[in-house]
């Protein structure tokens, strides 16, 4: 915030809410949030270079701490999706095991200490409105879901051909009637276009809530002294009830993954 700036509880939240935006052209429609953007790039960076450091260090005899940890989180993720997907796993199960590690690290974003962050964002890095958890943004968790969606259009094609894409499209689930038609598409249309928005959503819904429920406490720790030992109490207790959340959403996000390319190989 500038110097000499009236902080206010409003202002302290919208100036951690604020995104550093960047106008595309005229800035009439498209808006670049590079906050989100950089953040996202760069822990998925962060996590491809882990597993390789991993992958690198692999032996075939006992393994050590790190190789142990990465091949049960493998073997975590390969199981669940023999128990959705019966096809060949050989791309399903390691998009799921990207996308389970790279919103997990996004999400984990969300334990840094917000203003310790934003000052050094401010005075190391001269970027004075920047969020630091990129799943907080609907946009990103937006755009993850509607890759799935696509993925999901993909494998439908590609399983049924384009003729059996469109033929399910207006003949199922009510038959294919002529007169059904109209119904078996607006309940697909339905069906299509809830996918991608839940699956955004309930994402956003629960970092954008946790960051909130954090920005609250450590207002209420500037308060007073005795603000200052409940804010910390209740931040620990939150900070250990949100990894919870943020493993979960991240579990949940990749669950719903493999169920939408699953479903995308059934035939009606």
């Amino acid at each position: 915030m500038a110097a000499g700036q009236e902080v206010t509880a409003t202002s302290y939240i919208q100036h951690h809410l604020s995104f550093n935006a960047q106008p595309v052209g005229d800035g009439a429609f498209w808006t670049l949030h590079v906050d989100s953007l950089a953040t996202g790039v760069i822990l998925g960076v962060v996590a491809t270079a882990l597993m390789w450091w991993v992958v690198r260090g692999a032996t075939a005899g006992v393994p050590n701490r790190r190789q142990a940890f990465v091949e049960l989180l493998f073997g975590f993720v390969d199981d669940q999706v023999k128990g959705i997907f019966h096809g060949k796993r050989d791309f399903v199960a390691p998009a799921a095991l990207t996308v389970f590690v790279w919103v997990l690290l996004m999400n984990a974003m969300d334990f840094l200490p917000v203003d310790i962050m934003a000052w050094i964002l401010t005075n190391v890095f001269h970027q004075h409105e920047f969020r630091i958890v990129p799943t907080a943004d609907v946009n990103t968790t937006f755009a993850l879901s509607l890759s799935v969606f696509l993925l999901m259009i993909y494998f439908s094609i590609a399983v049924k051909g384009l003729g059996g894409w469109i033929h399910e499209l207006f003949c199922a689930p009510f038959g294919s009637n002529p007169l059904l038609w109209p119904f078996n598409f607006l309940f697909n249309l339905v069906e299509y276009v809830s996918k991608p928005l839940s699956h955004s959503l309930r994402l956003y819904g629960n970092m954008y809530a946790g960051e909130i429920i954090f920005l609250l406490l450590w207002l209420w720790a500037a308060t007073s002294l005795s603000g200052a030992f409940f804010g910390a109490l209740l931040g620990v207790g939150w900070s250990i009830f949100h990894i919870l959340i943020v493993v979960l959403q991240a579990y949940i996000f990749m669950m719903l993954t493999i169920v939408y390319i699953s479903m995308a190989h059934e035939t009606h």
